[in-house]
């Protein structure tokens, strides 16, 4: 192999995890180069279209995975330099405390982490400013102790949910500013100033930005550690193949198909996974060989096992009172996270969704639960609709896995009715609660609507768990650093090395073991 293609790290993927990673590793000096199996994503008004992105799914992968039957279905992945953030919602939560022991859930115990909350804290404040997270510490009282407040105030509300924030408050519940990465500067009265990139628009859950007002990982990461000489990304390059010496104890060789089809190998001192938690999987079963029969770094069996996504619910009330707002994520709620005073188990936490327009309700309509008035067009509906995401925790289960088929096909076994139990009563909650608040004096109709619908196997952009760390090399494939046990340079840095999931959206938590490692792997190379 050549010495141009030797490199001191190559970092696989270029999202939360692996995106931060190169950020980290790029004022070292060390030769960097990043694989990715996307391009940059096009900037086009079709970003911005809600057809496009969530009717047409324009920019989803085109592939289709198998479930426990063996009945296809397309995931929600996207290949682009920025991964999966480059649609994510922004809101970057950090796990509480509680969340890094042993949890007791309905179905069962949630595994405690290899560190604690204040091994990780640290990270979380250099993850928040790094990913210009907008909030305020101290509102909500489930989360644990920071070093730092937020480098950027909180979005303010706008009236619709300061209204709902205000009546929260006065049933005795704990509201706070939803901690979002947006890279927005507000005038007095919350409104964008002329200089500020992000123009608080309603197009920042699920869409890109065609501003780059979203901290997405290509935006805040790459772009920026591509400015050092020593990094280079290849795009178009889809990672087939990790390659080990003969004692199968160090990775020597990368092997990807580039764009024209051709197979070209790359080497590294150190090589790092963070392809997603389901793809990390397949590349390290898909890269078995004589002295790793199951796998690479799967000797204790777990590789692909434990996959976790939450339990997610998406849940629209319509109020007679037109809901006006446009930049509607702006509000969470965690005061039955933990548990109930009727529950002795985790509910999990409330948030607010992007507001809702006529062609995401069209789009979704057959996923609805609940009766939608037959005259009432989608235009009114939208127009009415106040829209909140539920979050409860998954366990993890061997039995939740990714696997290869002889055909090298991807498939995922789900059980989809792990520990929903504390979901099902923290929607109840929510509906009880939102006809106390106000909303029943303004319904559309004779009755509330509650439309709900939860998640299919192919909402995967929570995904986790299939490649976990842990002090124990018969039960974890990682250590605490999240390098195998079974090899010398092999790291894994996305979702994957998760033990358990919580019950917030992963990414902040990504992003802070990103830089965590990658202190690791720079003192490692030193």
């Amino acid at each position: 192999m050549s010495e141009a293609r030797h490199y001191d790290v190559i970092v696989i993927g270029t999202g939360a995890g692996g995106g931060t990673l190169a950020h980290r590793l790029a004022p070292s000096g060390k030769r960097v180069l990043m694989l990715e199996r996307g391009d940059y994503l096009p900037r086009e008004r079709d970003n911005w279209d809600s057809t496009a992105v969530f009717v047409r799914g324009k920019y989803r992968a085109p592939e289709f995975w198998y479930d426990k039957h063996g009945n296809a279905f397309p995931p929600e992945v996207n290949y682009y330099v920025g991964g999966n953030t480059k649609f994510y919602g922004a809101a970057l939560f950090r796990l509480r405390p509680e969340d890094f022991g042993e949890l007791r859930h309905h179905d069962g115990p949630s595994p405690a982490w290899p560190l604690s909350y204040e091994d990780l804290e640290p990270y979380y404040t250099q993850a928040e400013h790094l990913y210009r997270v907008h909030g305020r510490h101290g509102e909500d009282p489930t989360e644990g102790p920071t070093s730092a407040q937020y480098a950027h105030e909180p979005v303010q509300h706008e009236p619709r949910i300061q209204q709902l924030s205000d009546d929260l408050e006065k049933q005795g519940l704990h509201p706070f500013h939803l901690p979002i990465g947006v890279d927005l500067i507000q005038d007095e009265r919350g409104r964008a100033t002329h200089d500020s990139v992000c123009i608080r628009c309603d197009r920042v859950d699920g869409f890109p930005c065609l501003l780059g007002a979203k901290s997405d990982a290509q935006v805040v990461c790459v772009d920026p550690a591509l400015r050092h000489d020593n990094v280079e990304l290849l795009t178009g390059a889809e990672v087939r193949r990790l390659v080990t010496d003969p004692a199968g104890r160090a990775v020597t060789a990368v092997e990807a198909v580039l764009p024209d089809g051709s197979t070209e190998r790359f080497g590294a001192d150190v090589v790092v996974v963070a392809c997603g938690a389901v793809n990390s999987a397949v590349l390290l079963l898909r890269s078995a060989s004589d002295r790793h029969p199951d796998g690479l770094a799967n000797s204790s069996g777990v590789v692909g096992r434990y996959y976790m996504r939450h339990n997610n619910l998406a849940l629209m009330a319509v109020s007679r009172e037109p809901n006006d707002t446009r930049f509607q994520k702006t509000l969470a709620l965690h005061d039955w996270y933990l548990g109930a005073d009727d529950w002795d188990f985790p509910l999990g936490g409330i948030q607010m969704l992007g507001k809702s327009d006529a062609d995401q309700i069209h789009g979704e309509a057959p996923r609805w639960a609940g009766a939608v008035s037959p005259d009432m067009p989608f235009e009114v509906l939208a127009r009415h609709a106040v829209d909140f995401w539920l979050c409860g925790e998954d366990l993890p289960a061997p039995g939740n896995r990714v696997t290869l088929d002889r055909d090298g096909a991807v498939h995922l076994a789900l059980d989809e009715k792990n520990n929903t139990a504390g979901l099902d009563r923290l929607r109840h909650r929510l509906q009880h609660l939102l006809g106390h608040l106000g909303m029943h004096e303004h319904r559309l109709l004779s009755h509330s609507i509650y439309l709900h619908k939860g998640m299919p196997i192919g909402a995967t952009a929570h995904q986790a768990g299939t490649v976990r760390f842990g002090h124990d090399p018969a039960s974890s494939a990682l250590d605490v650093t999240c390098k195998a046990h079974d090899l010398d340079n092999l790291y894994v840095v996305d979702t994957s090395f998760f033990p358990s999931i919580g019950a917030v959206n992963p990414s902040l938590t990504a992003i802070a073991n990103a830089l965590r490692v990658g202190d690791h792997i720079v003192e490692r190379l030193q």
